[in-house]
């Protein structure tokens, strides 16, 4: 809380570092400038885009560097998120809030981490991968244009509290 206002404060803006995407599921995304987001469907283009909760996935570039450090090649796309993100803390966001991206798109977070069924090809060279824990999804409210260097501002928290879902 803010001292003598009453509101929460929002966490960020960050901004964007990549938008990834890929015509085939279970392989990495490749990095771009742009892309645009339909509404309630994802990226134009992208396999992941469809009616389901998880149109939309999120990834720090902290969480990637992190990676690296263990000395890993890896960069933007390559966990197979959509649009890889720096200066906000993305996990601290509960289930519900609410980003823009860019001026108009808007998402709604409705999932933190994921279940790997099956490993991908970074759990096989690390032994790890950080996108079942720190990557979140969601659904897109508002359509728009998104691109590099774009804000990435929470509009309002959600206030479901999160566990870990698949």
């Amino acid at each position: 809380m803010s001292a003598g206002t009453g509101r929460e404060r929002l966490p960020g803006p960050g901004r964007v570092v990549s938008v990834n995407l890929s015509e085939m599921k279970t392989v990495r995304k490749t990095p771009g400038e742009s892309g645009t987001l339909l509404a309630d469907c994802g990226f134009q283009g992208d396999a992941h885009a469809g009616d389901w909760h998880r149109q939309v996935s999120l990834l720090a570039q902290e969480s990637i560097d992190s990676m690296a450090a263990k000395g890993l090649d890896v960069g933007a796309g390559d966990f197979a998120e959509n649009i890889t993100t720096e200066g906000i803390d993305l996990l601290a966001l509960p289930l519900g809030t609410t980003l823009r991206i860019g001026e108009n798109a808007l998402i709604e977070i409705s999932q933190i981490g994921k279940v790997c069924h099956t490993k991908c090809a970074i759990y096989y060279q690390a032994g790890d991968c950080v996108m079942p824990r720190e990557g979140i999804f969601g659904v897109v409210r508002e359509p728009g244009e998104v691109a590099v260097g774009d804000a990435v501002t929470v509009v309002a928290l959600g206030d479901e509290e999160s566990d870990r879902k698949e």
